[in-house]
């Protein structure tokens, strides 16, 4: 949308904060999907601006407290970079905004599970649990991939203080890229795994759960394990952000 300004011109409105964006998300759809798969899209989240200014910090090294290539570690293919305190903007604004919609149905979760966790309801709060933890390295990070490059199946698991829900964002535009799907695979007791392909637009989330999740069954709920990777890219360079709320030791 634009308005116009005295002299006549036509001036941009800026997009509603990233807060206002995160409040606006069907949020009984997303805890739907995310009990019945695992995972919920939320819809273009990011802007393409936003998408464009977090790709370019990829370059700036001030920005990141390590850089992992993933051959290296039989992770894959590719590198990631984990960014340093204080986060970029749109980082640090995401970061709560979604953990607070996050954090009850977590909770809601490990009551399934019966499980004794209770996530503060403010993220600044969990924060603070990661710390006396001995936890206190930012974990959200850029991922980049090239043709040929992969992520194995994984977890992000820093430290004894986890929280059970991610987020990952695809930064670039469809064009630039083939392949390179989000990858979500299910393991339930005595079953074998179910894998899910997760297709995301420019500055699309997908939320799920980053190590288990609650299922119910005839005995009441079971806990399920979940692990994420990213497929093959075909050809092109692919970046996404990955939103992870415990910090790291």
């Amino acid at each position: 949308m634009a308005q116009p300004t005295r002299s006549g011109r036509i001036a941009p409105v800026p997009p509603p904060s990233i807060e206002r964006r995160v409040a606006a998300l069907d949020w009984n759809r997303i805890e739907s999907h995310l009990g019945e798969r695992g995972y919920a899209t939320t819809g273009p989240l990011l802007t393409p601006a936003e998408c464009s200014g977090l790709i370019a910090e990829y370059e700036n090294d001030a920005r990141f407290r390590s850089r992992v290539v993933m051959a290296k570690h039989g992770f894959g293919r590719g590198e990631y970079k984990y960014f340093a305190y204080p986060l970029p903007e749109p980082v640090a604004q995401l970061r709560p905004a979604l953990y607070e919609r996050l954090a009850p149905i977590a909770n809601r979760w490990e009551k399934l599970l019966g499980g004794p966790e209770t996530y503060p309801a403010r993220h600044s709060a969990f924060l603070d649990r990661c710390r006396e933890a001995g936890q206190r390295r930012p974990t959200p990070l850029l991922l980049r991939y090239g043709a040929e490059d992969y992520n194995c199946l994984h977890q992000d698991v820093y430290g004894e203080v986890f929280f059970p829900l991610q987020a990952t964002f695809l930064l670039s535009p469809g064009r630039d890229f083939t392949g390179g799907e989000f990858l979500l695979a299910e393991q339930r007791p005595r079953m074998q795994s179910r894998a899910e392909v997760v297709p995301l637009a420019r500055g699309e989330a997908v939320l799920f759960a980053g190590r288990y999740r609650p299922v119910q069954g005839t005995r009441g709920a079971y806990r399920v394990t979940l692990r994420h990777g990213v497929s093959r890219v075909r050809s092109g360079r692919r970046l996404t952000l990955g939103v992870i709320f415990h910090d790291a030791t």
